[in-house]
């Protein structure tokens, strides 16, 4: 953990603060793309560590700044000469992929998973009706605290109104909306994230967590599942790759499948979303 140590000297002293320690038990949790995140623990409790360095070094920024605006989150953040770092509180709980994986694996935890899907869907409803987009929903970003679902990786979230960065070419492309890819190849840019692309995400997150695949079948579209990004955001804004034929949970997955067929003015908001799975029988 030196490097750790010597490369965000400030960060580190923010999470001793938090957790009461001058030896902090620290574990890596990510390291890609100029981001990193450490699980750092103590005897008053955890906090995440995130460090953003390069071009990653704004958009931790941009995240520290979602988090201190939003209601339930703190952070403290900072800056150091290779980039940018914030602490905040760790979020104890299962994701939703975590929650959904007996289900996966053995058919097993439906109701269990019934009820993560819907406090799922409540979690973006409420981050909606209070004015802001997630842009970035995928099955690891909502977590299953004992206080409720809370949600990750604000790092493309904006307030509706607000275009906080120059320039958006995508997140997660299997979760990508058909307006939304189509708005990325024909511009202009900077392109904004939106509620309804939120819900399509929605949807085939949870598609995702209960069948284990992507809702598109892309070799059915006639794309390779390795194709490249570029290939398979044209033929996601054409709408040229059918959906997955695997239904092991069909009163659930019929209802996310017309909310990703759906056209984006006939889609429903999250808050309908809630009400949809809510009533998901078996």
């Amino acid at each position: 953990m030196g490097e750790f140590t010597s490369v965000a000297a400030e960060a580190l002293s923010a999470a001793e603060a938090a957790c009461g320690t001058l030896e902090l038990e620290l574990e890596e949790i990510s390291h890609r793309r100029g981001s990193a995140v450490w699980k750092a623990s103590g005897p008053r409790g955890a906090v995440s560590i995130k460090l953003g360095t390069g071009e990653a070094a704004e958009v931790t920024a941009r995240e520290a700044s979602v988090l201190d605006q939003l209601p339930g989150y703190t952070v403290t953040v900072g800056r150091f000469p290779e980039g940018v770092w914030y602490v905040t509180p760790w979020l104890a709980g299962p994701s939703t992929w975590d929650v959904f994986r007996p289900l996966r694996k053995k058919n097993e935890g439906r109701n269990a998973a019934l009820a993560a899907a819907v406090d799922l869907c409540r979690a973006v409803a409420d981050l909606h009706h209070a004015g802001w987009v997630h842009g970035d929903l995928q099955p690891q970003h909502g977590i299953h605290t004992e206080h409720g679902v809370r949600l990750l990786d604000f790092a493309w979230s904006r307030r509706l109104g607000d275009t906080p960065w120059p320039r958006f070419d995508g997140t997660m492309i299997h979760l990508t909306a058909p307006e939304l890819a189509a708005r990325i190849i024909n511009g202009p840019q900077p392109v904004d994230t939106t509620q309804p692309a939120d819900v399509y995400a929605l949807a085939g997150t949870l598609w995702t967590c209960a069948t284990g695949a992507w809702p598109l079948d892309y070799e059915a579209g006639g794309l390779d599942t390795d194709a490249p990004v570029d290939a398979k955001r044209k033929a996601i804004a054409h709408r040229a790759i059918p959906m997955s034929t695997a239904m092991p949970w069909p009163a659930l997955q019929a209802r996310l499948r017309y909310v990703l067929t759906a056209a984006p003015d006939d889609r429903p908001t999250a808050a309908e979303l809630v009400k949809l799975v809510e009533a998901v029988n078996g």
